[in-house]
């Protein structure tokens, strides 16, 4: 595709799919949302404009800008909205069968000349091209959460993407005021193939009585100069979700260096999967 894209459908009206329509308005760009319900949809808007809101209030962005920039999104649960966009990005929870259904229904009713992207974080991106019939235009376009303040996306080349869907999806992330990375297709592709791997060794260590959960994290922290420590990065990500994509690597790599923590696997049975169940390795109560 020589002409750049100008407008960029979306399936999925949460935390990503919203994210990623803010970062598409605030750069300039028409987005279009789709969920399967109305309230899917309308709780997406309101996330972008609470979140323009915030923006507004640190001074970040003038308040004119934040209303063009919500003008430049549109809404609903019909795919026929998405006719105007040159890419549609799937961005709908991490589940190979939903996904599935989705790109096939998306292959089905666009031009054949409009990109499939994919903002899967683990699924294998030549097999979810293989399930279209336009594979050589089919990229994963990874996004890092909170997409709007987040500057890398990975973009992951399946086996039968082409030179030119590459080209084109790299200008965009560039255009969204984003640092593109390009990987190839494999289990985690980069940063999670990283990032997990080094959470589950802190639970390791965590277990073994090394140092307690504050001294890793604090370790971390001022010794590599990361944000946050692992231990309440697994938290804020979901203890559930870190062992998920553990078992995944061991399972595809079949390496025991991605064995699962034992301690991992304990809590999550117990239920404690962090913030969102209100304990993990901290307490949230």
């Amino acid at each position: 595709m020589s002409n750049p894209i100008t407008t960029v459908g979306i399936i999925g009206a949460g935390t990503m799919g919203n994210g990623i329509a803010q970062a598409c308005a605030t750069s300039g760009l028409l987005a279009v949302m789709v969920d399967v319900s109305e309230q899917a949809v309308q709780r997406g808007l309101k996330n972008v404009q609470t979140s323009l809101d915030r923006l507004v209030k640190k001074g970040k962005l003038a308040e004119d800008a934040a209303a063009t920039a919500l003008g430049r999104i549109s809404a609903g649960t019909d795919y026929a909205l998405l006719a105007p966009a040159q890419i549609v990005v799937e961005a709908a929870t991490e589940n190979l069968d939903l996904k599935l259904r989705i790109l096939k229904q998306l292959d089905a009713q666009s031009a054949p000349e409009v990109i499939l992207a994919s903002n899967t974080s683990s699924i294998s991106i030549t097999q979810l091209a293989a399930a279209t019939n336009r594979a050589d235009r089919f990229i994963g376009m990874h996004f890092f959460n909170p997409v709007p303040m987040m500057a890398l996306v990975e973009i992951i080349r399946g086996l039968q993407t082409s030179d030119a869907t590459h080209a084109a999806v790299h200008a965009l992330a560039q255009a969204l005021g984003k640092t593109p990375v390009t990987v190839k297709n494999a289990p985690g592709f980069v940063v999670n193939r990283i990032l997990v791997p080094m959470i589950n060794e802190a639970f390791f260590v965590l277990a073994e009585g090394l140092a307690t959960a504050e001294d890793i994290d604090a370790g971390m922290k001022l010794g590599c100069n990361h944000p946050i420590g692992p231990l309440a990065l697994a938290d804020m990500i979901g203890l559930d979700v870190c062992l998920a994509v553990m078992e995944v690597y061991l399972r595809e790599y079949g390496d025991s260096k991605y064995r699962p923590c034992p301690l991992l696997k304990e809590m999550v049975m117990a239920g404690r999967l962090g913030r969102k169940t209100g304990q993990g390795v901290y307490s949230y109560a």
